[in-house]
């Protein structure tokens, strides 16, 4: 690798690390403000992302034990954070998911940082933007990859 290339890959990698601390500063406030801890908030972000889990599933993306998960699913539902809805397919089972009451007060606190992005984004071409998207998404798999190995668990 050529030394201008390595310079290139250390300053991505530099800037890789400020994104990811301003992005847990980001979320760690947008937490505080919900009343939420940052686990909390982390858990609720699946949730939004992913749809209604089981707790199990909440467990294996989170990351947490299951008898953590339980405890944090409870804690949440007391703050009018997620509901428990009977899960269509098994009736043993439950789905944990996102109330729309706190969809509705935690949009908001969205509108600045995605106005923002927006801009940034207008400033890109298309090629670029899904260049960008590439990368982030790949990013983001190695991401959860090195945590499956930071904390033994499976990579699913």
């Amino acid at each position: 690798m050529s030394s201008e290339r390595e310079d290139l890959v250390a300053e991505l990698l530099l800037r890789s690390r400020v994104l990811s601390t301003e992005t847990v500063m980001f979320h760690t406030a947008l937490a505080e403000q919900n009343g939420l801890s940052p686990v909390e908030s982390k858990v609720t972000d699946y949730l939004a992302r992913l749809g209604p889990l089981t707790p199990k599933e909440l467990a294996e993306y989170a990351g947490l034990a299951p008898a953590s998960v339980t405890a944090l699913v409870d804690r949440l539902e007391r703050k009018g954070v997620v509901n428990r809805m009977p899960h269509p397919d098994d009736r043993r089972k439950v789905l944990v998911g996102i109330s729309q009451a706190n969809v509705e007060r935690a949009a908001p606190l969205w509108d600045d940082i995605v106005a923002a992005m927006k801009s940034l984004a207008a400033g890109y071409s298309d090629e670029q933007l899904q260049t960008v998207i590439g990368f982030l998404d790949q990013a983001a798999a190695i991401t959860h990859e090195s945590t499956v190995r930071l904390t033994h668990r499976s990579a699913e």
